[in-house]
């Protein structure tokens, strides 16, 4: 017996113990089951219930409902055969598995699952998968290099992945050693911006200079891994991508991204790179630093310089970062010049006290928006910290999404309108129907809109006077990454009512990992005052723990 299928591979052995009656089978069934990606057959070879475990490189599913919904998603697995298996019996009923697969295009991998036997029927109770080293993941990424861009460098013993225990302020460079992911937004000399879309990369010129974005990284001493994924044009927040796929969510297998810094945050959150430089418009940071458990920054409108980066709507369009700890953003933050005020009212005083706990306020209407869970643990998340923060009246949160929506749909079409008329077929479902969404804005609609922008950024900024608003930063974990479009649409619209605050704003917002979620991580957000960024990550620091 060799257990492969397709054909006899002349590495395909059995040692240890003969196949159990019917274990053979259900092993070939299983493996066709994979190649022909029968989702029917692989449930039904997998126990039911709570507590059947699947695992691989991207992390651990606990319960048949949340394999099942990760299969269905991922489509089938390359052609292989099964070559030298092991078996151990660990009970006449139970038995572990251990087999190496030959994937035909090159490469190898090892599936160990353990089988029990139920009223005559053996089934999966656990499995863990090791799949052949990709060479890299191109959902992630679409130009990886070792290093892409090497910064600026000092004597240091290991240019690999920086130790988060080292410090990273008494440095001469503040960011040695660190690897950034670039969203593929920015200028990268000689290379293109790719913007999340194949035809207008194919289209596009490579840049002669690197964005000050970029080089403020890499004066700083980080070195540019690769340029990072985005949903198309950045006009999305849920982290899909028709062209390339759905990068991986390093938090929750089997849970969206987050976009539109949907490859950079991946990146980060799976340890392939140690900083993402991305663009919040509408929460383009935050939400996949929720969606992750990572940090993220959205720093002040205009506080660091844009150019070189292709806009989507530049009266919201800012610069952020995301990063496994709070020091990390910070320094990239210190070295991109987000440590001082912009745009700051004339009665306020550039030099500032740090921000203390006295200073948050939570909003009623906020709480109110977020699912159930999420609020109950916001809720013991204030508690466990002794906070009891006052609330705050913000203006209207529909009419903020909206007034949002409305100005960057204008200005998205401004900018992208004329390309995406000559190339329609070229662009994924959804990001077209928001374009065309867009086109329909007319100019008494963007006029009226940025009427009401103006006087909404004041109300906003007024209600805040100095303080620092505290709310979870979405309304909840990460939709299943089997979601459809319809129930995709409906979170995305009660992430924009909680984004837009910010948004509206202008201001700077940290998005901190500090929730758990049925099984996923949530962050907690603060959103403070202009020019106060780097006040706001210390504040978020001195605040709680990391779910990590």
């Amino acid at each position: 017996m060799t257990g492969e299928v397709g054909g006899v591979d002349p590495r395909a052995t059995v040692t240890g113990p003969s196949w159990p009656e019917g274990l053979h089978a259900a092993f070939d069934r299983y493996e066709a089951a994979l190649l022909a990606d029968d989702v029917a057959v692989l449930d039904a070879l997998f126990e039911p219930g709570p507590e059947t475990l699947r695992a691989d490189a991207a992390g651990l599913l606990v319960g048949h409902d949340r394999i099942s919904a990760f299969r269905s998603s991922r489509g089938g697995v390359p052609g292989r055969s099964i070559g030298r298996t092991e078996l151990r019996p660990l009970t006449d009923d139970v038995v572990l598995v251990v087999a190496e697969s030959h994937v035909d295009s090159g490469g190898r991998g090892i599936q160990t699952q353990l089988w029990r036997r139920t009223e005559g029927s053996w089934r999966i109770a656990a499995a863990h998968v090791t799949g052949r080293a990709p060479a890299f993941d191109r959902t992630i990424w679409r130009v990886v290099g070792d290093p892409l861009v090497p910064g600026a460098s000092v004597p240091t013993p290991d240019r690999g992945a920086r130790d988060p225990a080292l410090p990273l302020a008494g440095t001469a460079l503040p960011l040695a050693g660190v690897r950034v992911a670039v969203k593929d937004l920015f200028a990268v000399r000689g290379q293109v911006i790719g913007a999340g879309n194949p035809v207008w990369e194919r289209e596009a010129p490579p840049a002669t200079t690197h964005a000050p974005a970029v080089r403020a990284l890499l004066d700083a001493g980080a070195s540019i891994t690769g340029i990072a994924r985005t949903d198309e044009f950045a006009y999305s927040i849920a982290g899909r991508n028709a062209h390339t796929g759905t990068p991986p969510n390093g938090a929750a297998p089997d849970r969206m991204p987050g976009g539109s810094t949907s490859g950079p945050a991946a990146a980060v959150a799976l340890g392939q790179a140690d900083l993402a430089l991305g663009t919040d418009t509408a929460g383009s940071v935050r939400v996949p630093a929720s969606y992750q458990g990572l940090w993220g920054l959205r720093t002040t409108h205009g506080l660091v310089d844009r150019e070189g980066l292709l806009p989507l709507a530049q009266s919201f369009d800012t610069i952020g970062w995301l990063a496994r700890d709070a020091a990390t953003v910070r320094a990239a933050a210190v070295a991109s010049g987000a440590s001082g005020p912009a745009d700051v009212p004339p009665d306020r005083d550039a030099a500032d006290p740090p921000l203390d706990a006295a200073d948050l306020v939570v909003s009623r209407a906020l709480l109110d928006a977020v699912q159930p869970a999420t609020g109950a643990a916001f809720r013991r998340w204030l508690a466990a910290a002794r906070l009891e923060p006052d609330e705050v009246a913000l203006p209207p949160l529909d009419e903020l999404a909206e007034t949002l929506r409305v100005v960057q749909a204008a200005e998205a079409w401004r900018n992208d309108g004329a390309w995406v008329t000559a190339h329609r077929d070229a662009l994924g479902v959804d990001v077209l129907a928001r374009f065309d969404a867009a086109a329909a804005v007319d100019a008494a609609a963007e006029a009226t809109a940025r009427r009401r922008l103006a006087e909404l950024r004041t109300a906003v900024r007024t209600a805040l006077d100095g303080r620092v608003l505290c709310l979870p930063t979405v309304p909840g974990p990460a939709p299943l990454r089997t979601a459809d479009a319809a129930d995709v649409q409906v979170v995305r619209a009660a992430t924009l009512r909680m984004t837009a605050v910010a948004g509206v704003g202008g201001l700077p917002a940290v998005s901190a990992p500090f929730l758990m979620v049925d099984g996923a991580p949530v962050g907690v957000c603060l959103v403070g005052s202009p020019g106060r960024d780097v006040a706001l990550i210390d504040l978020a620091v001195s605040l709680g723990t990391p779910w990590r």
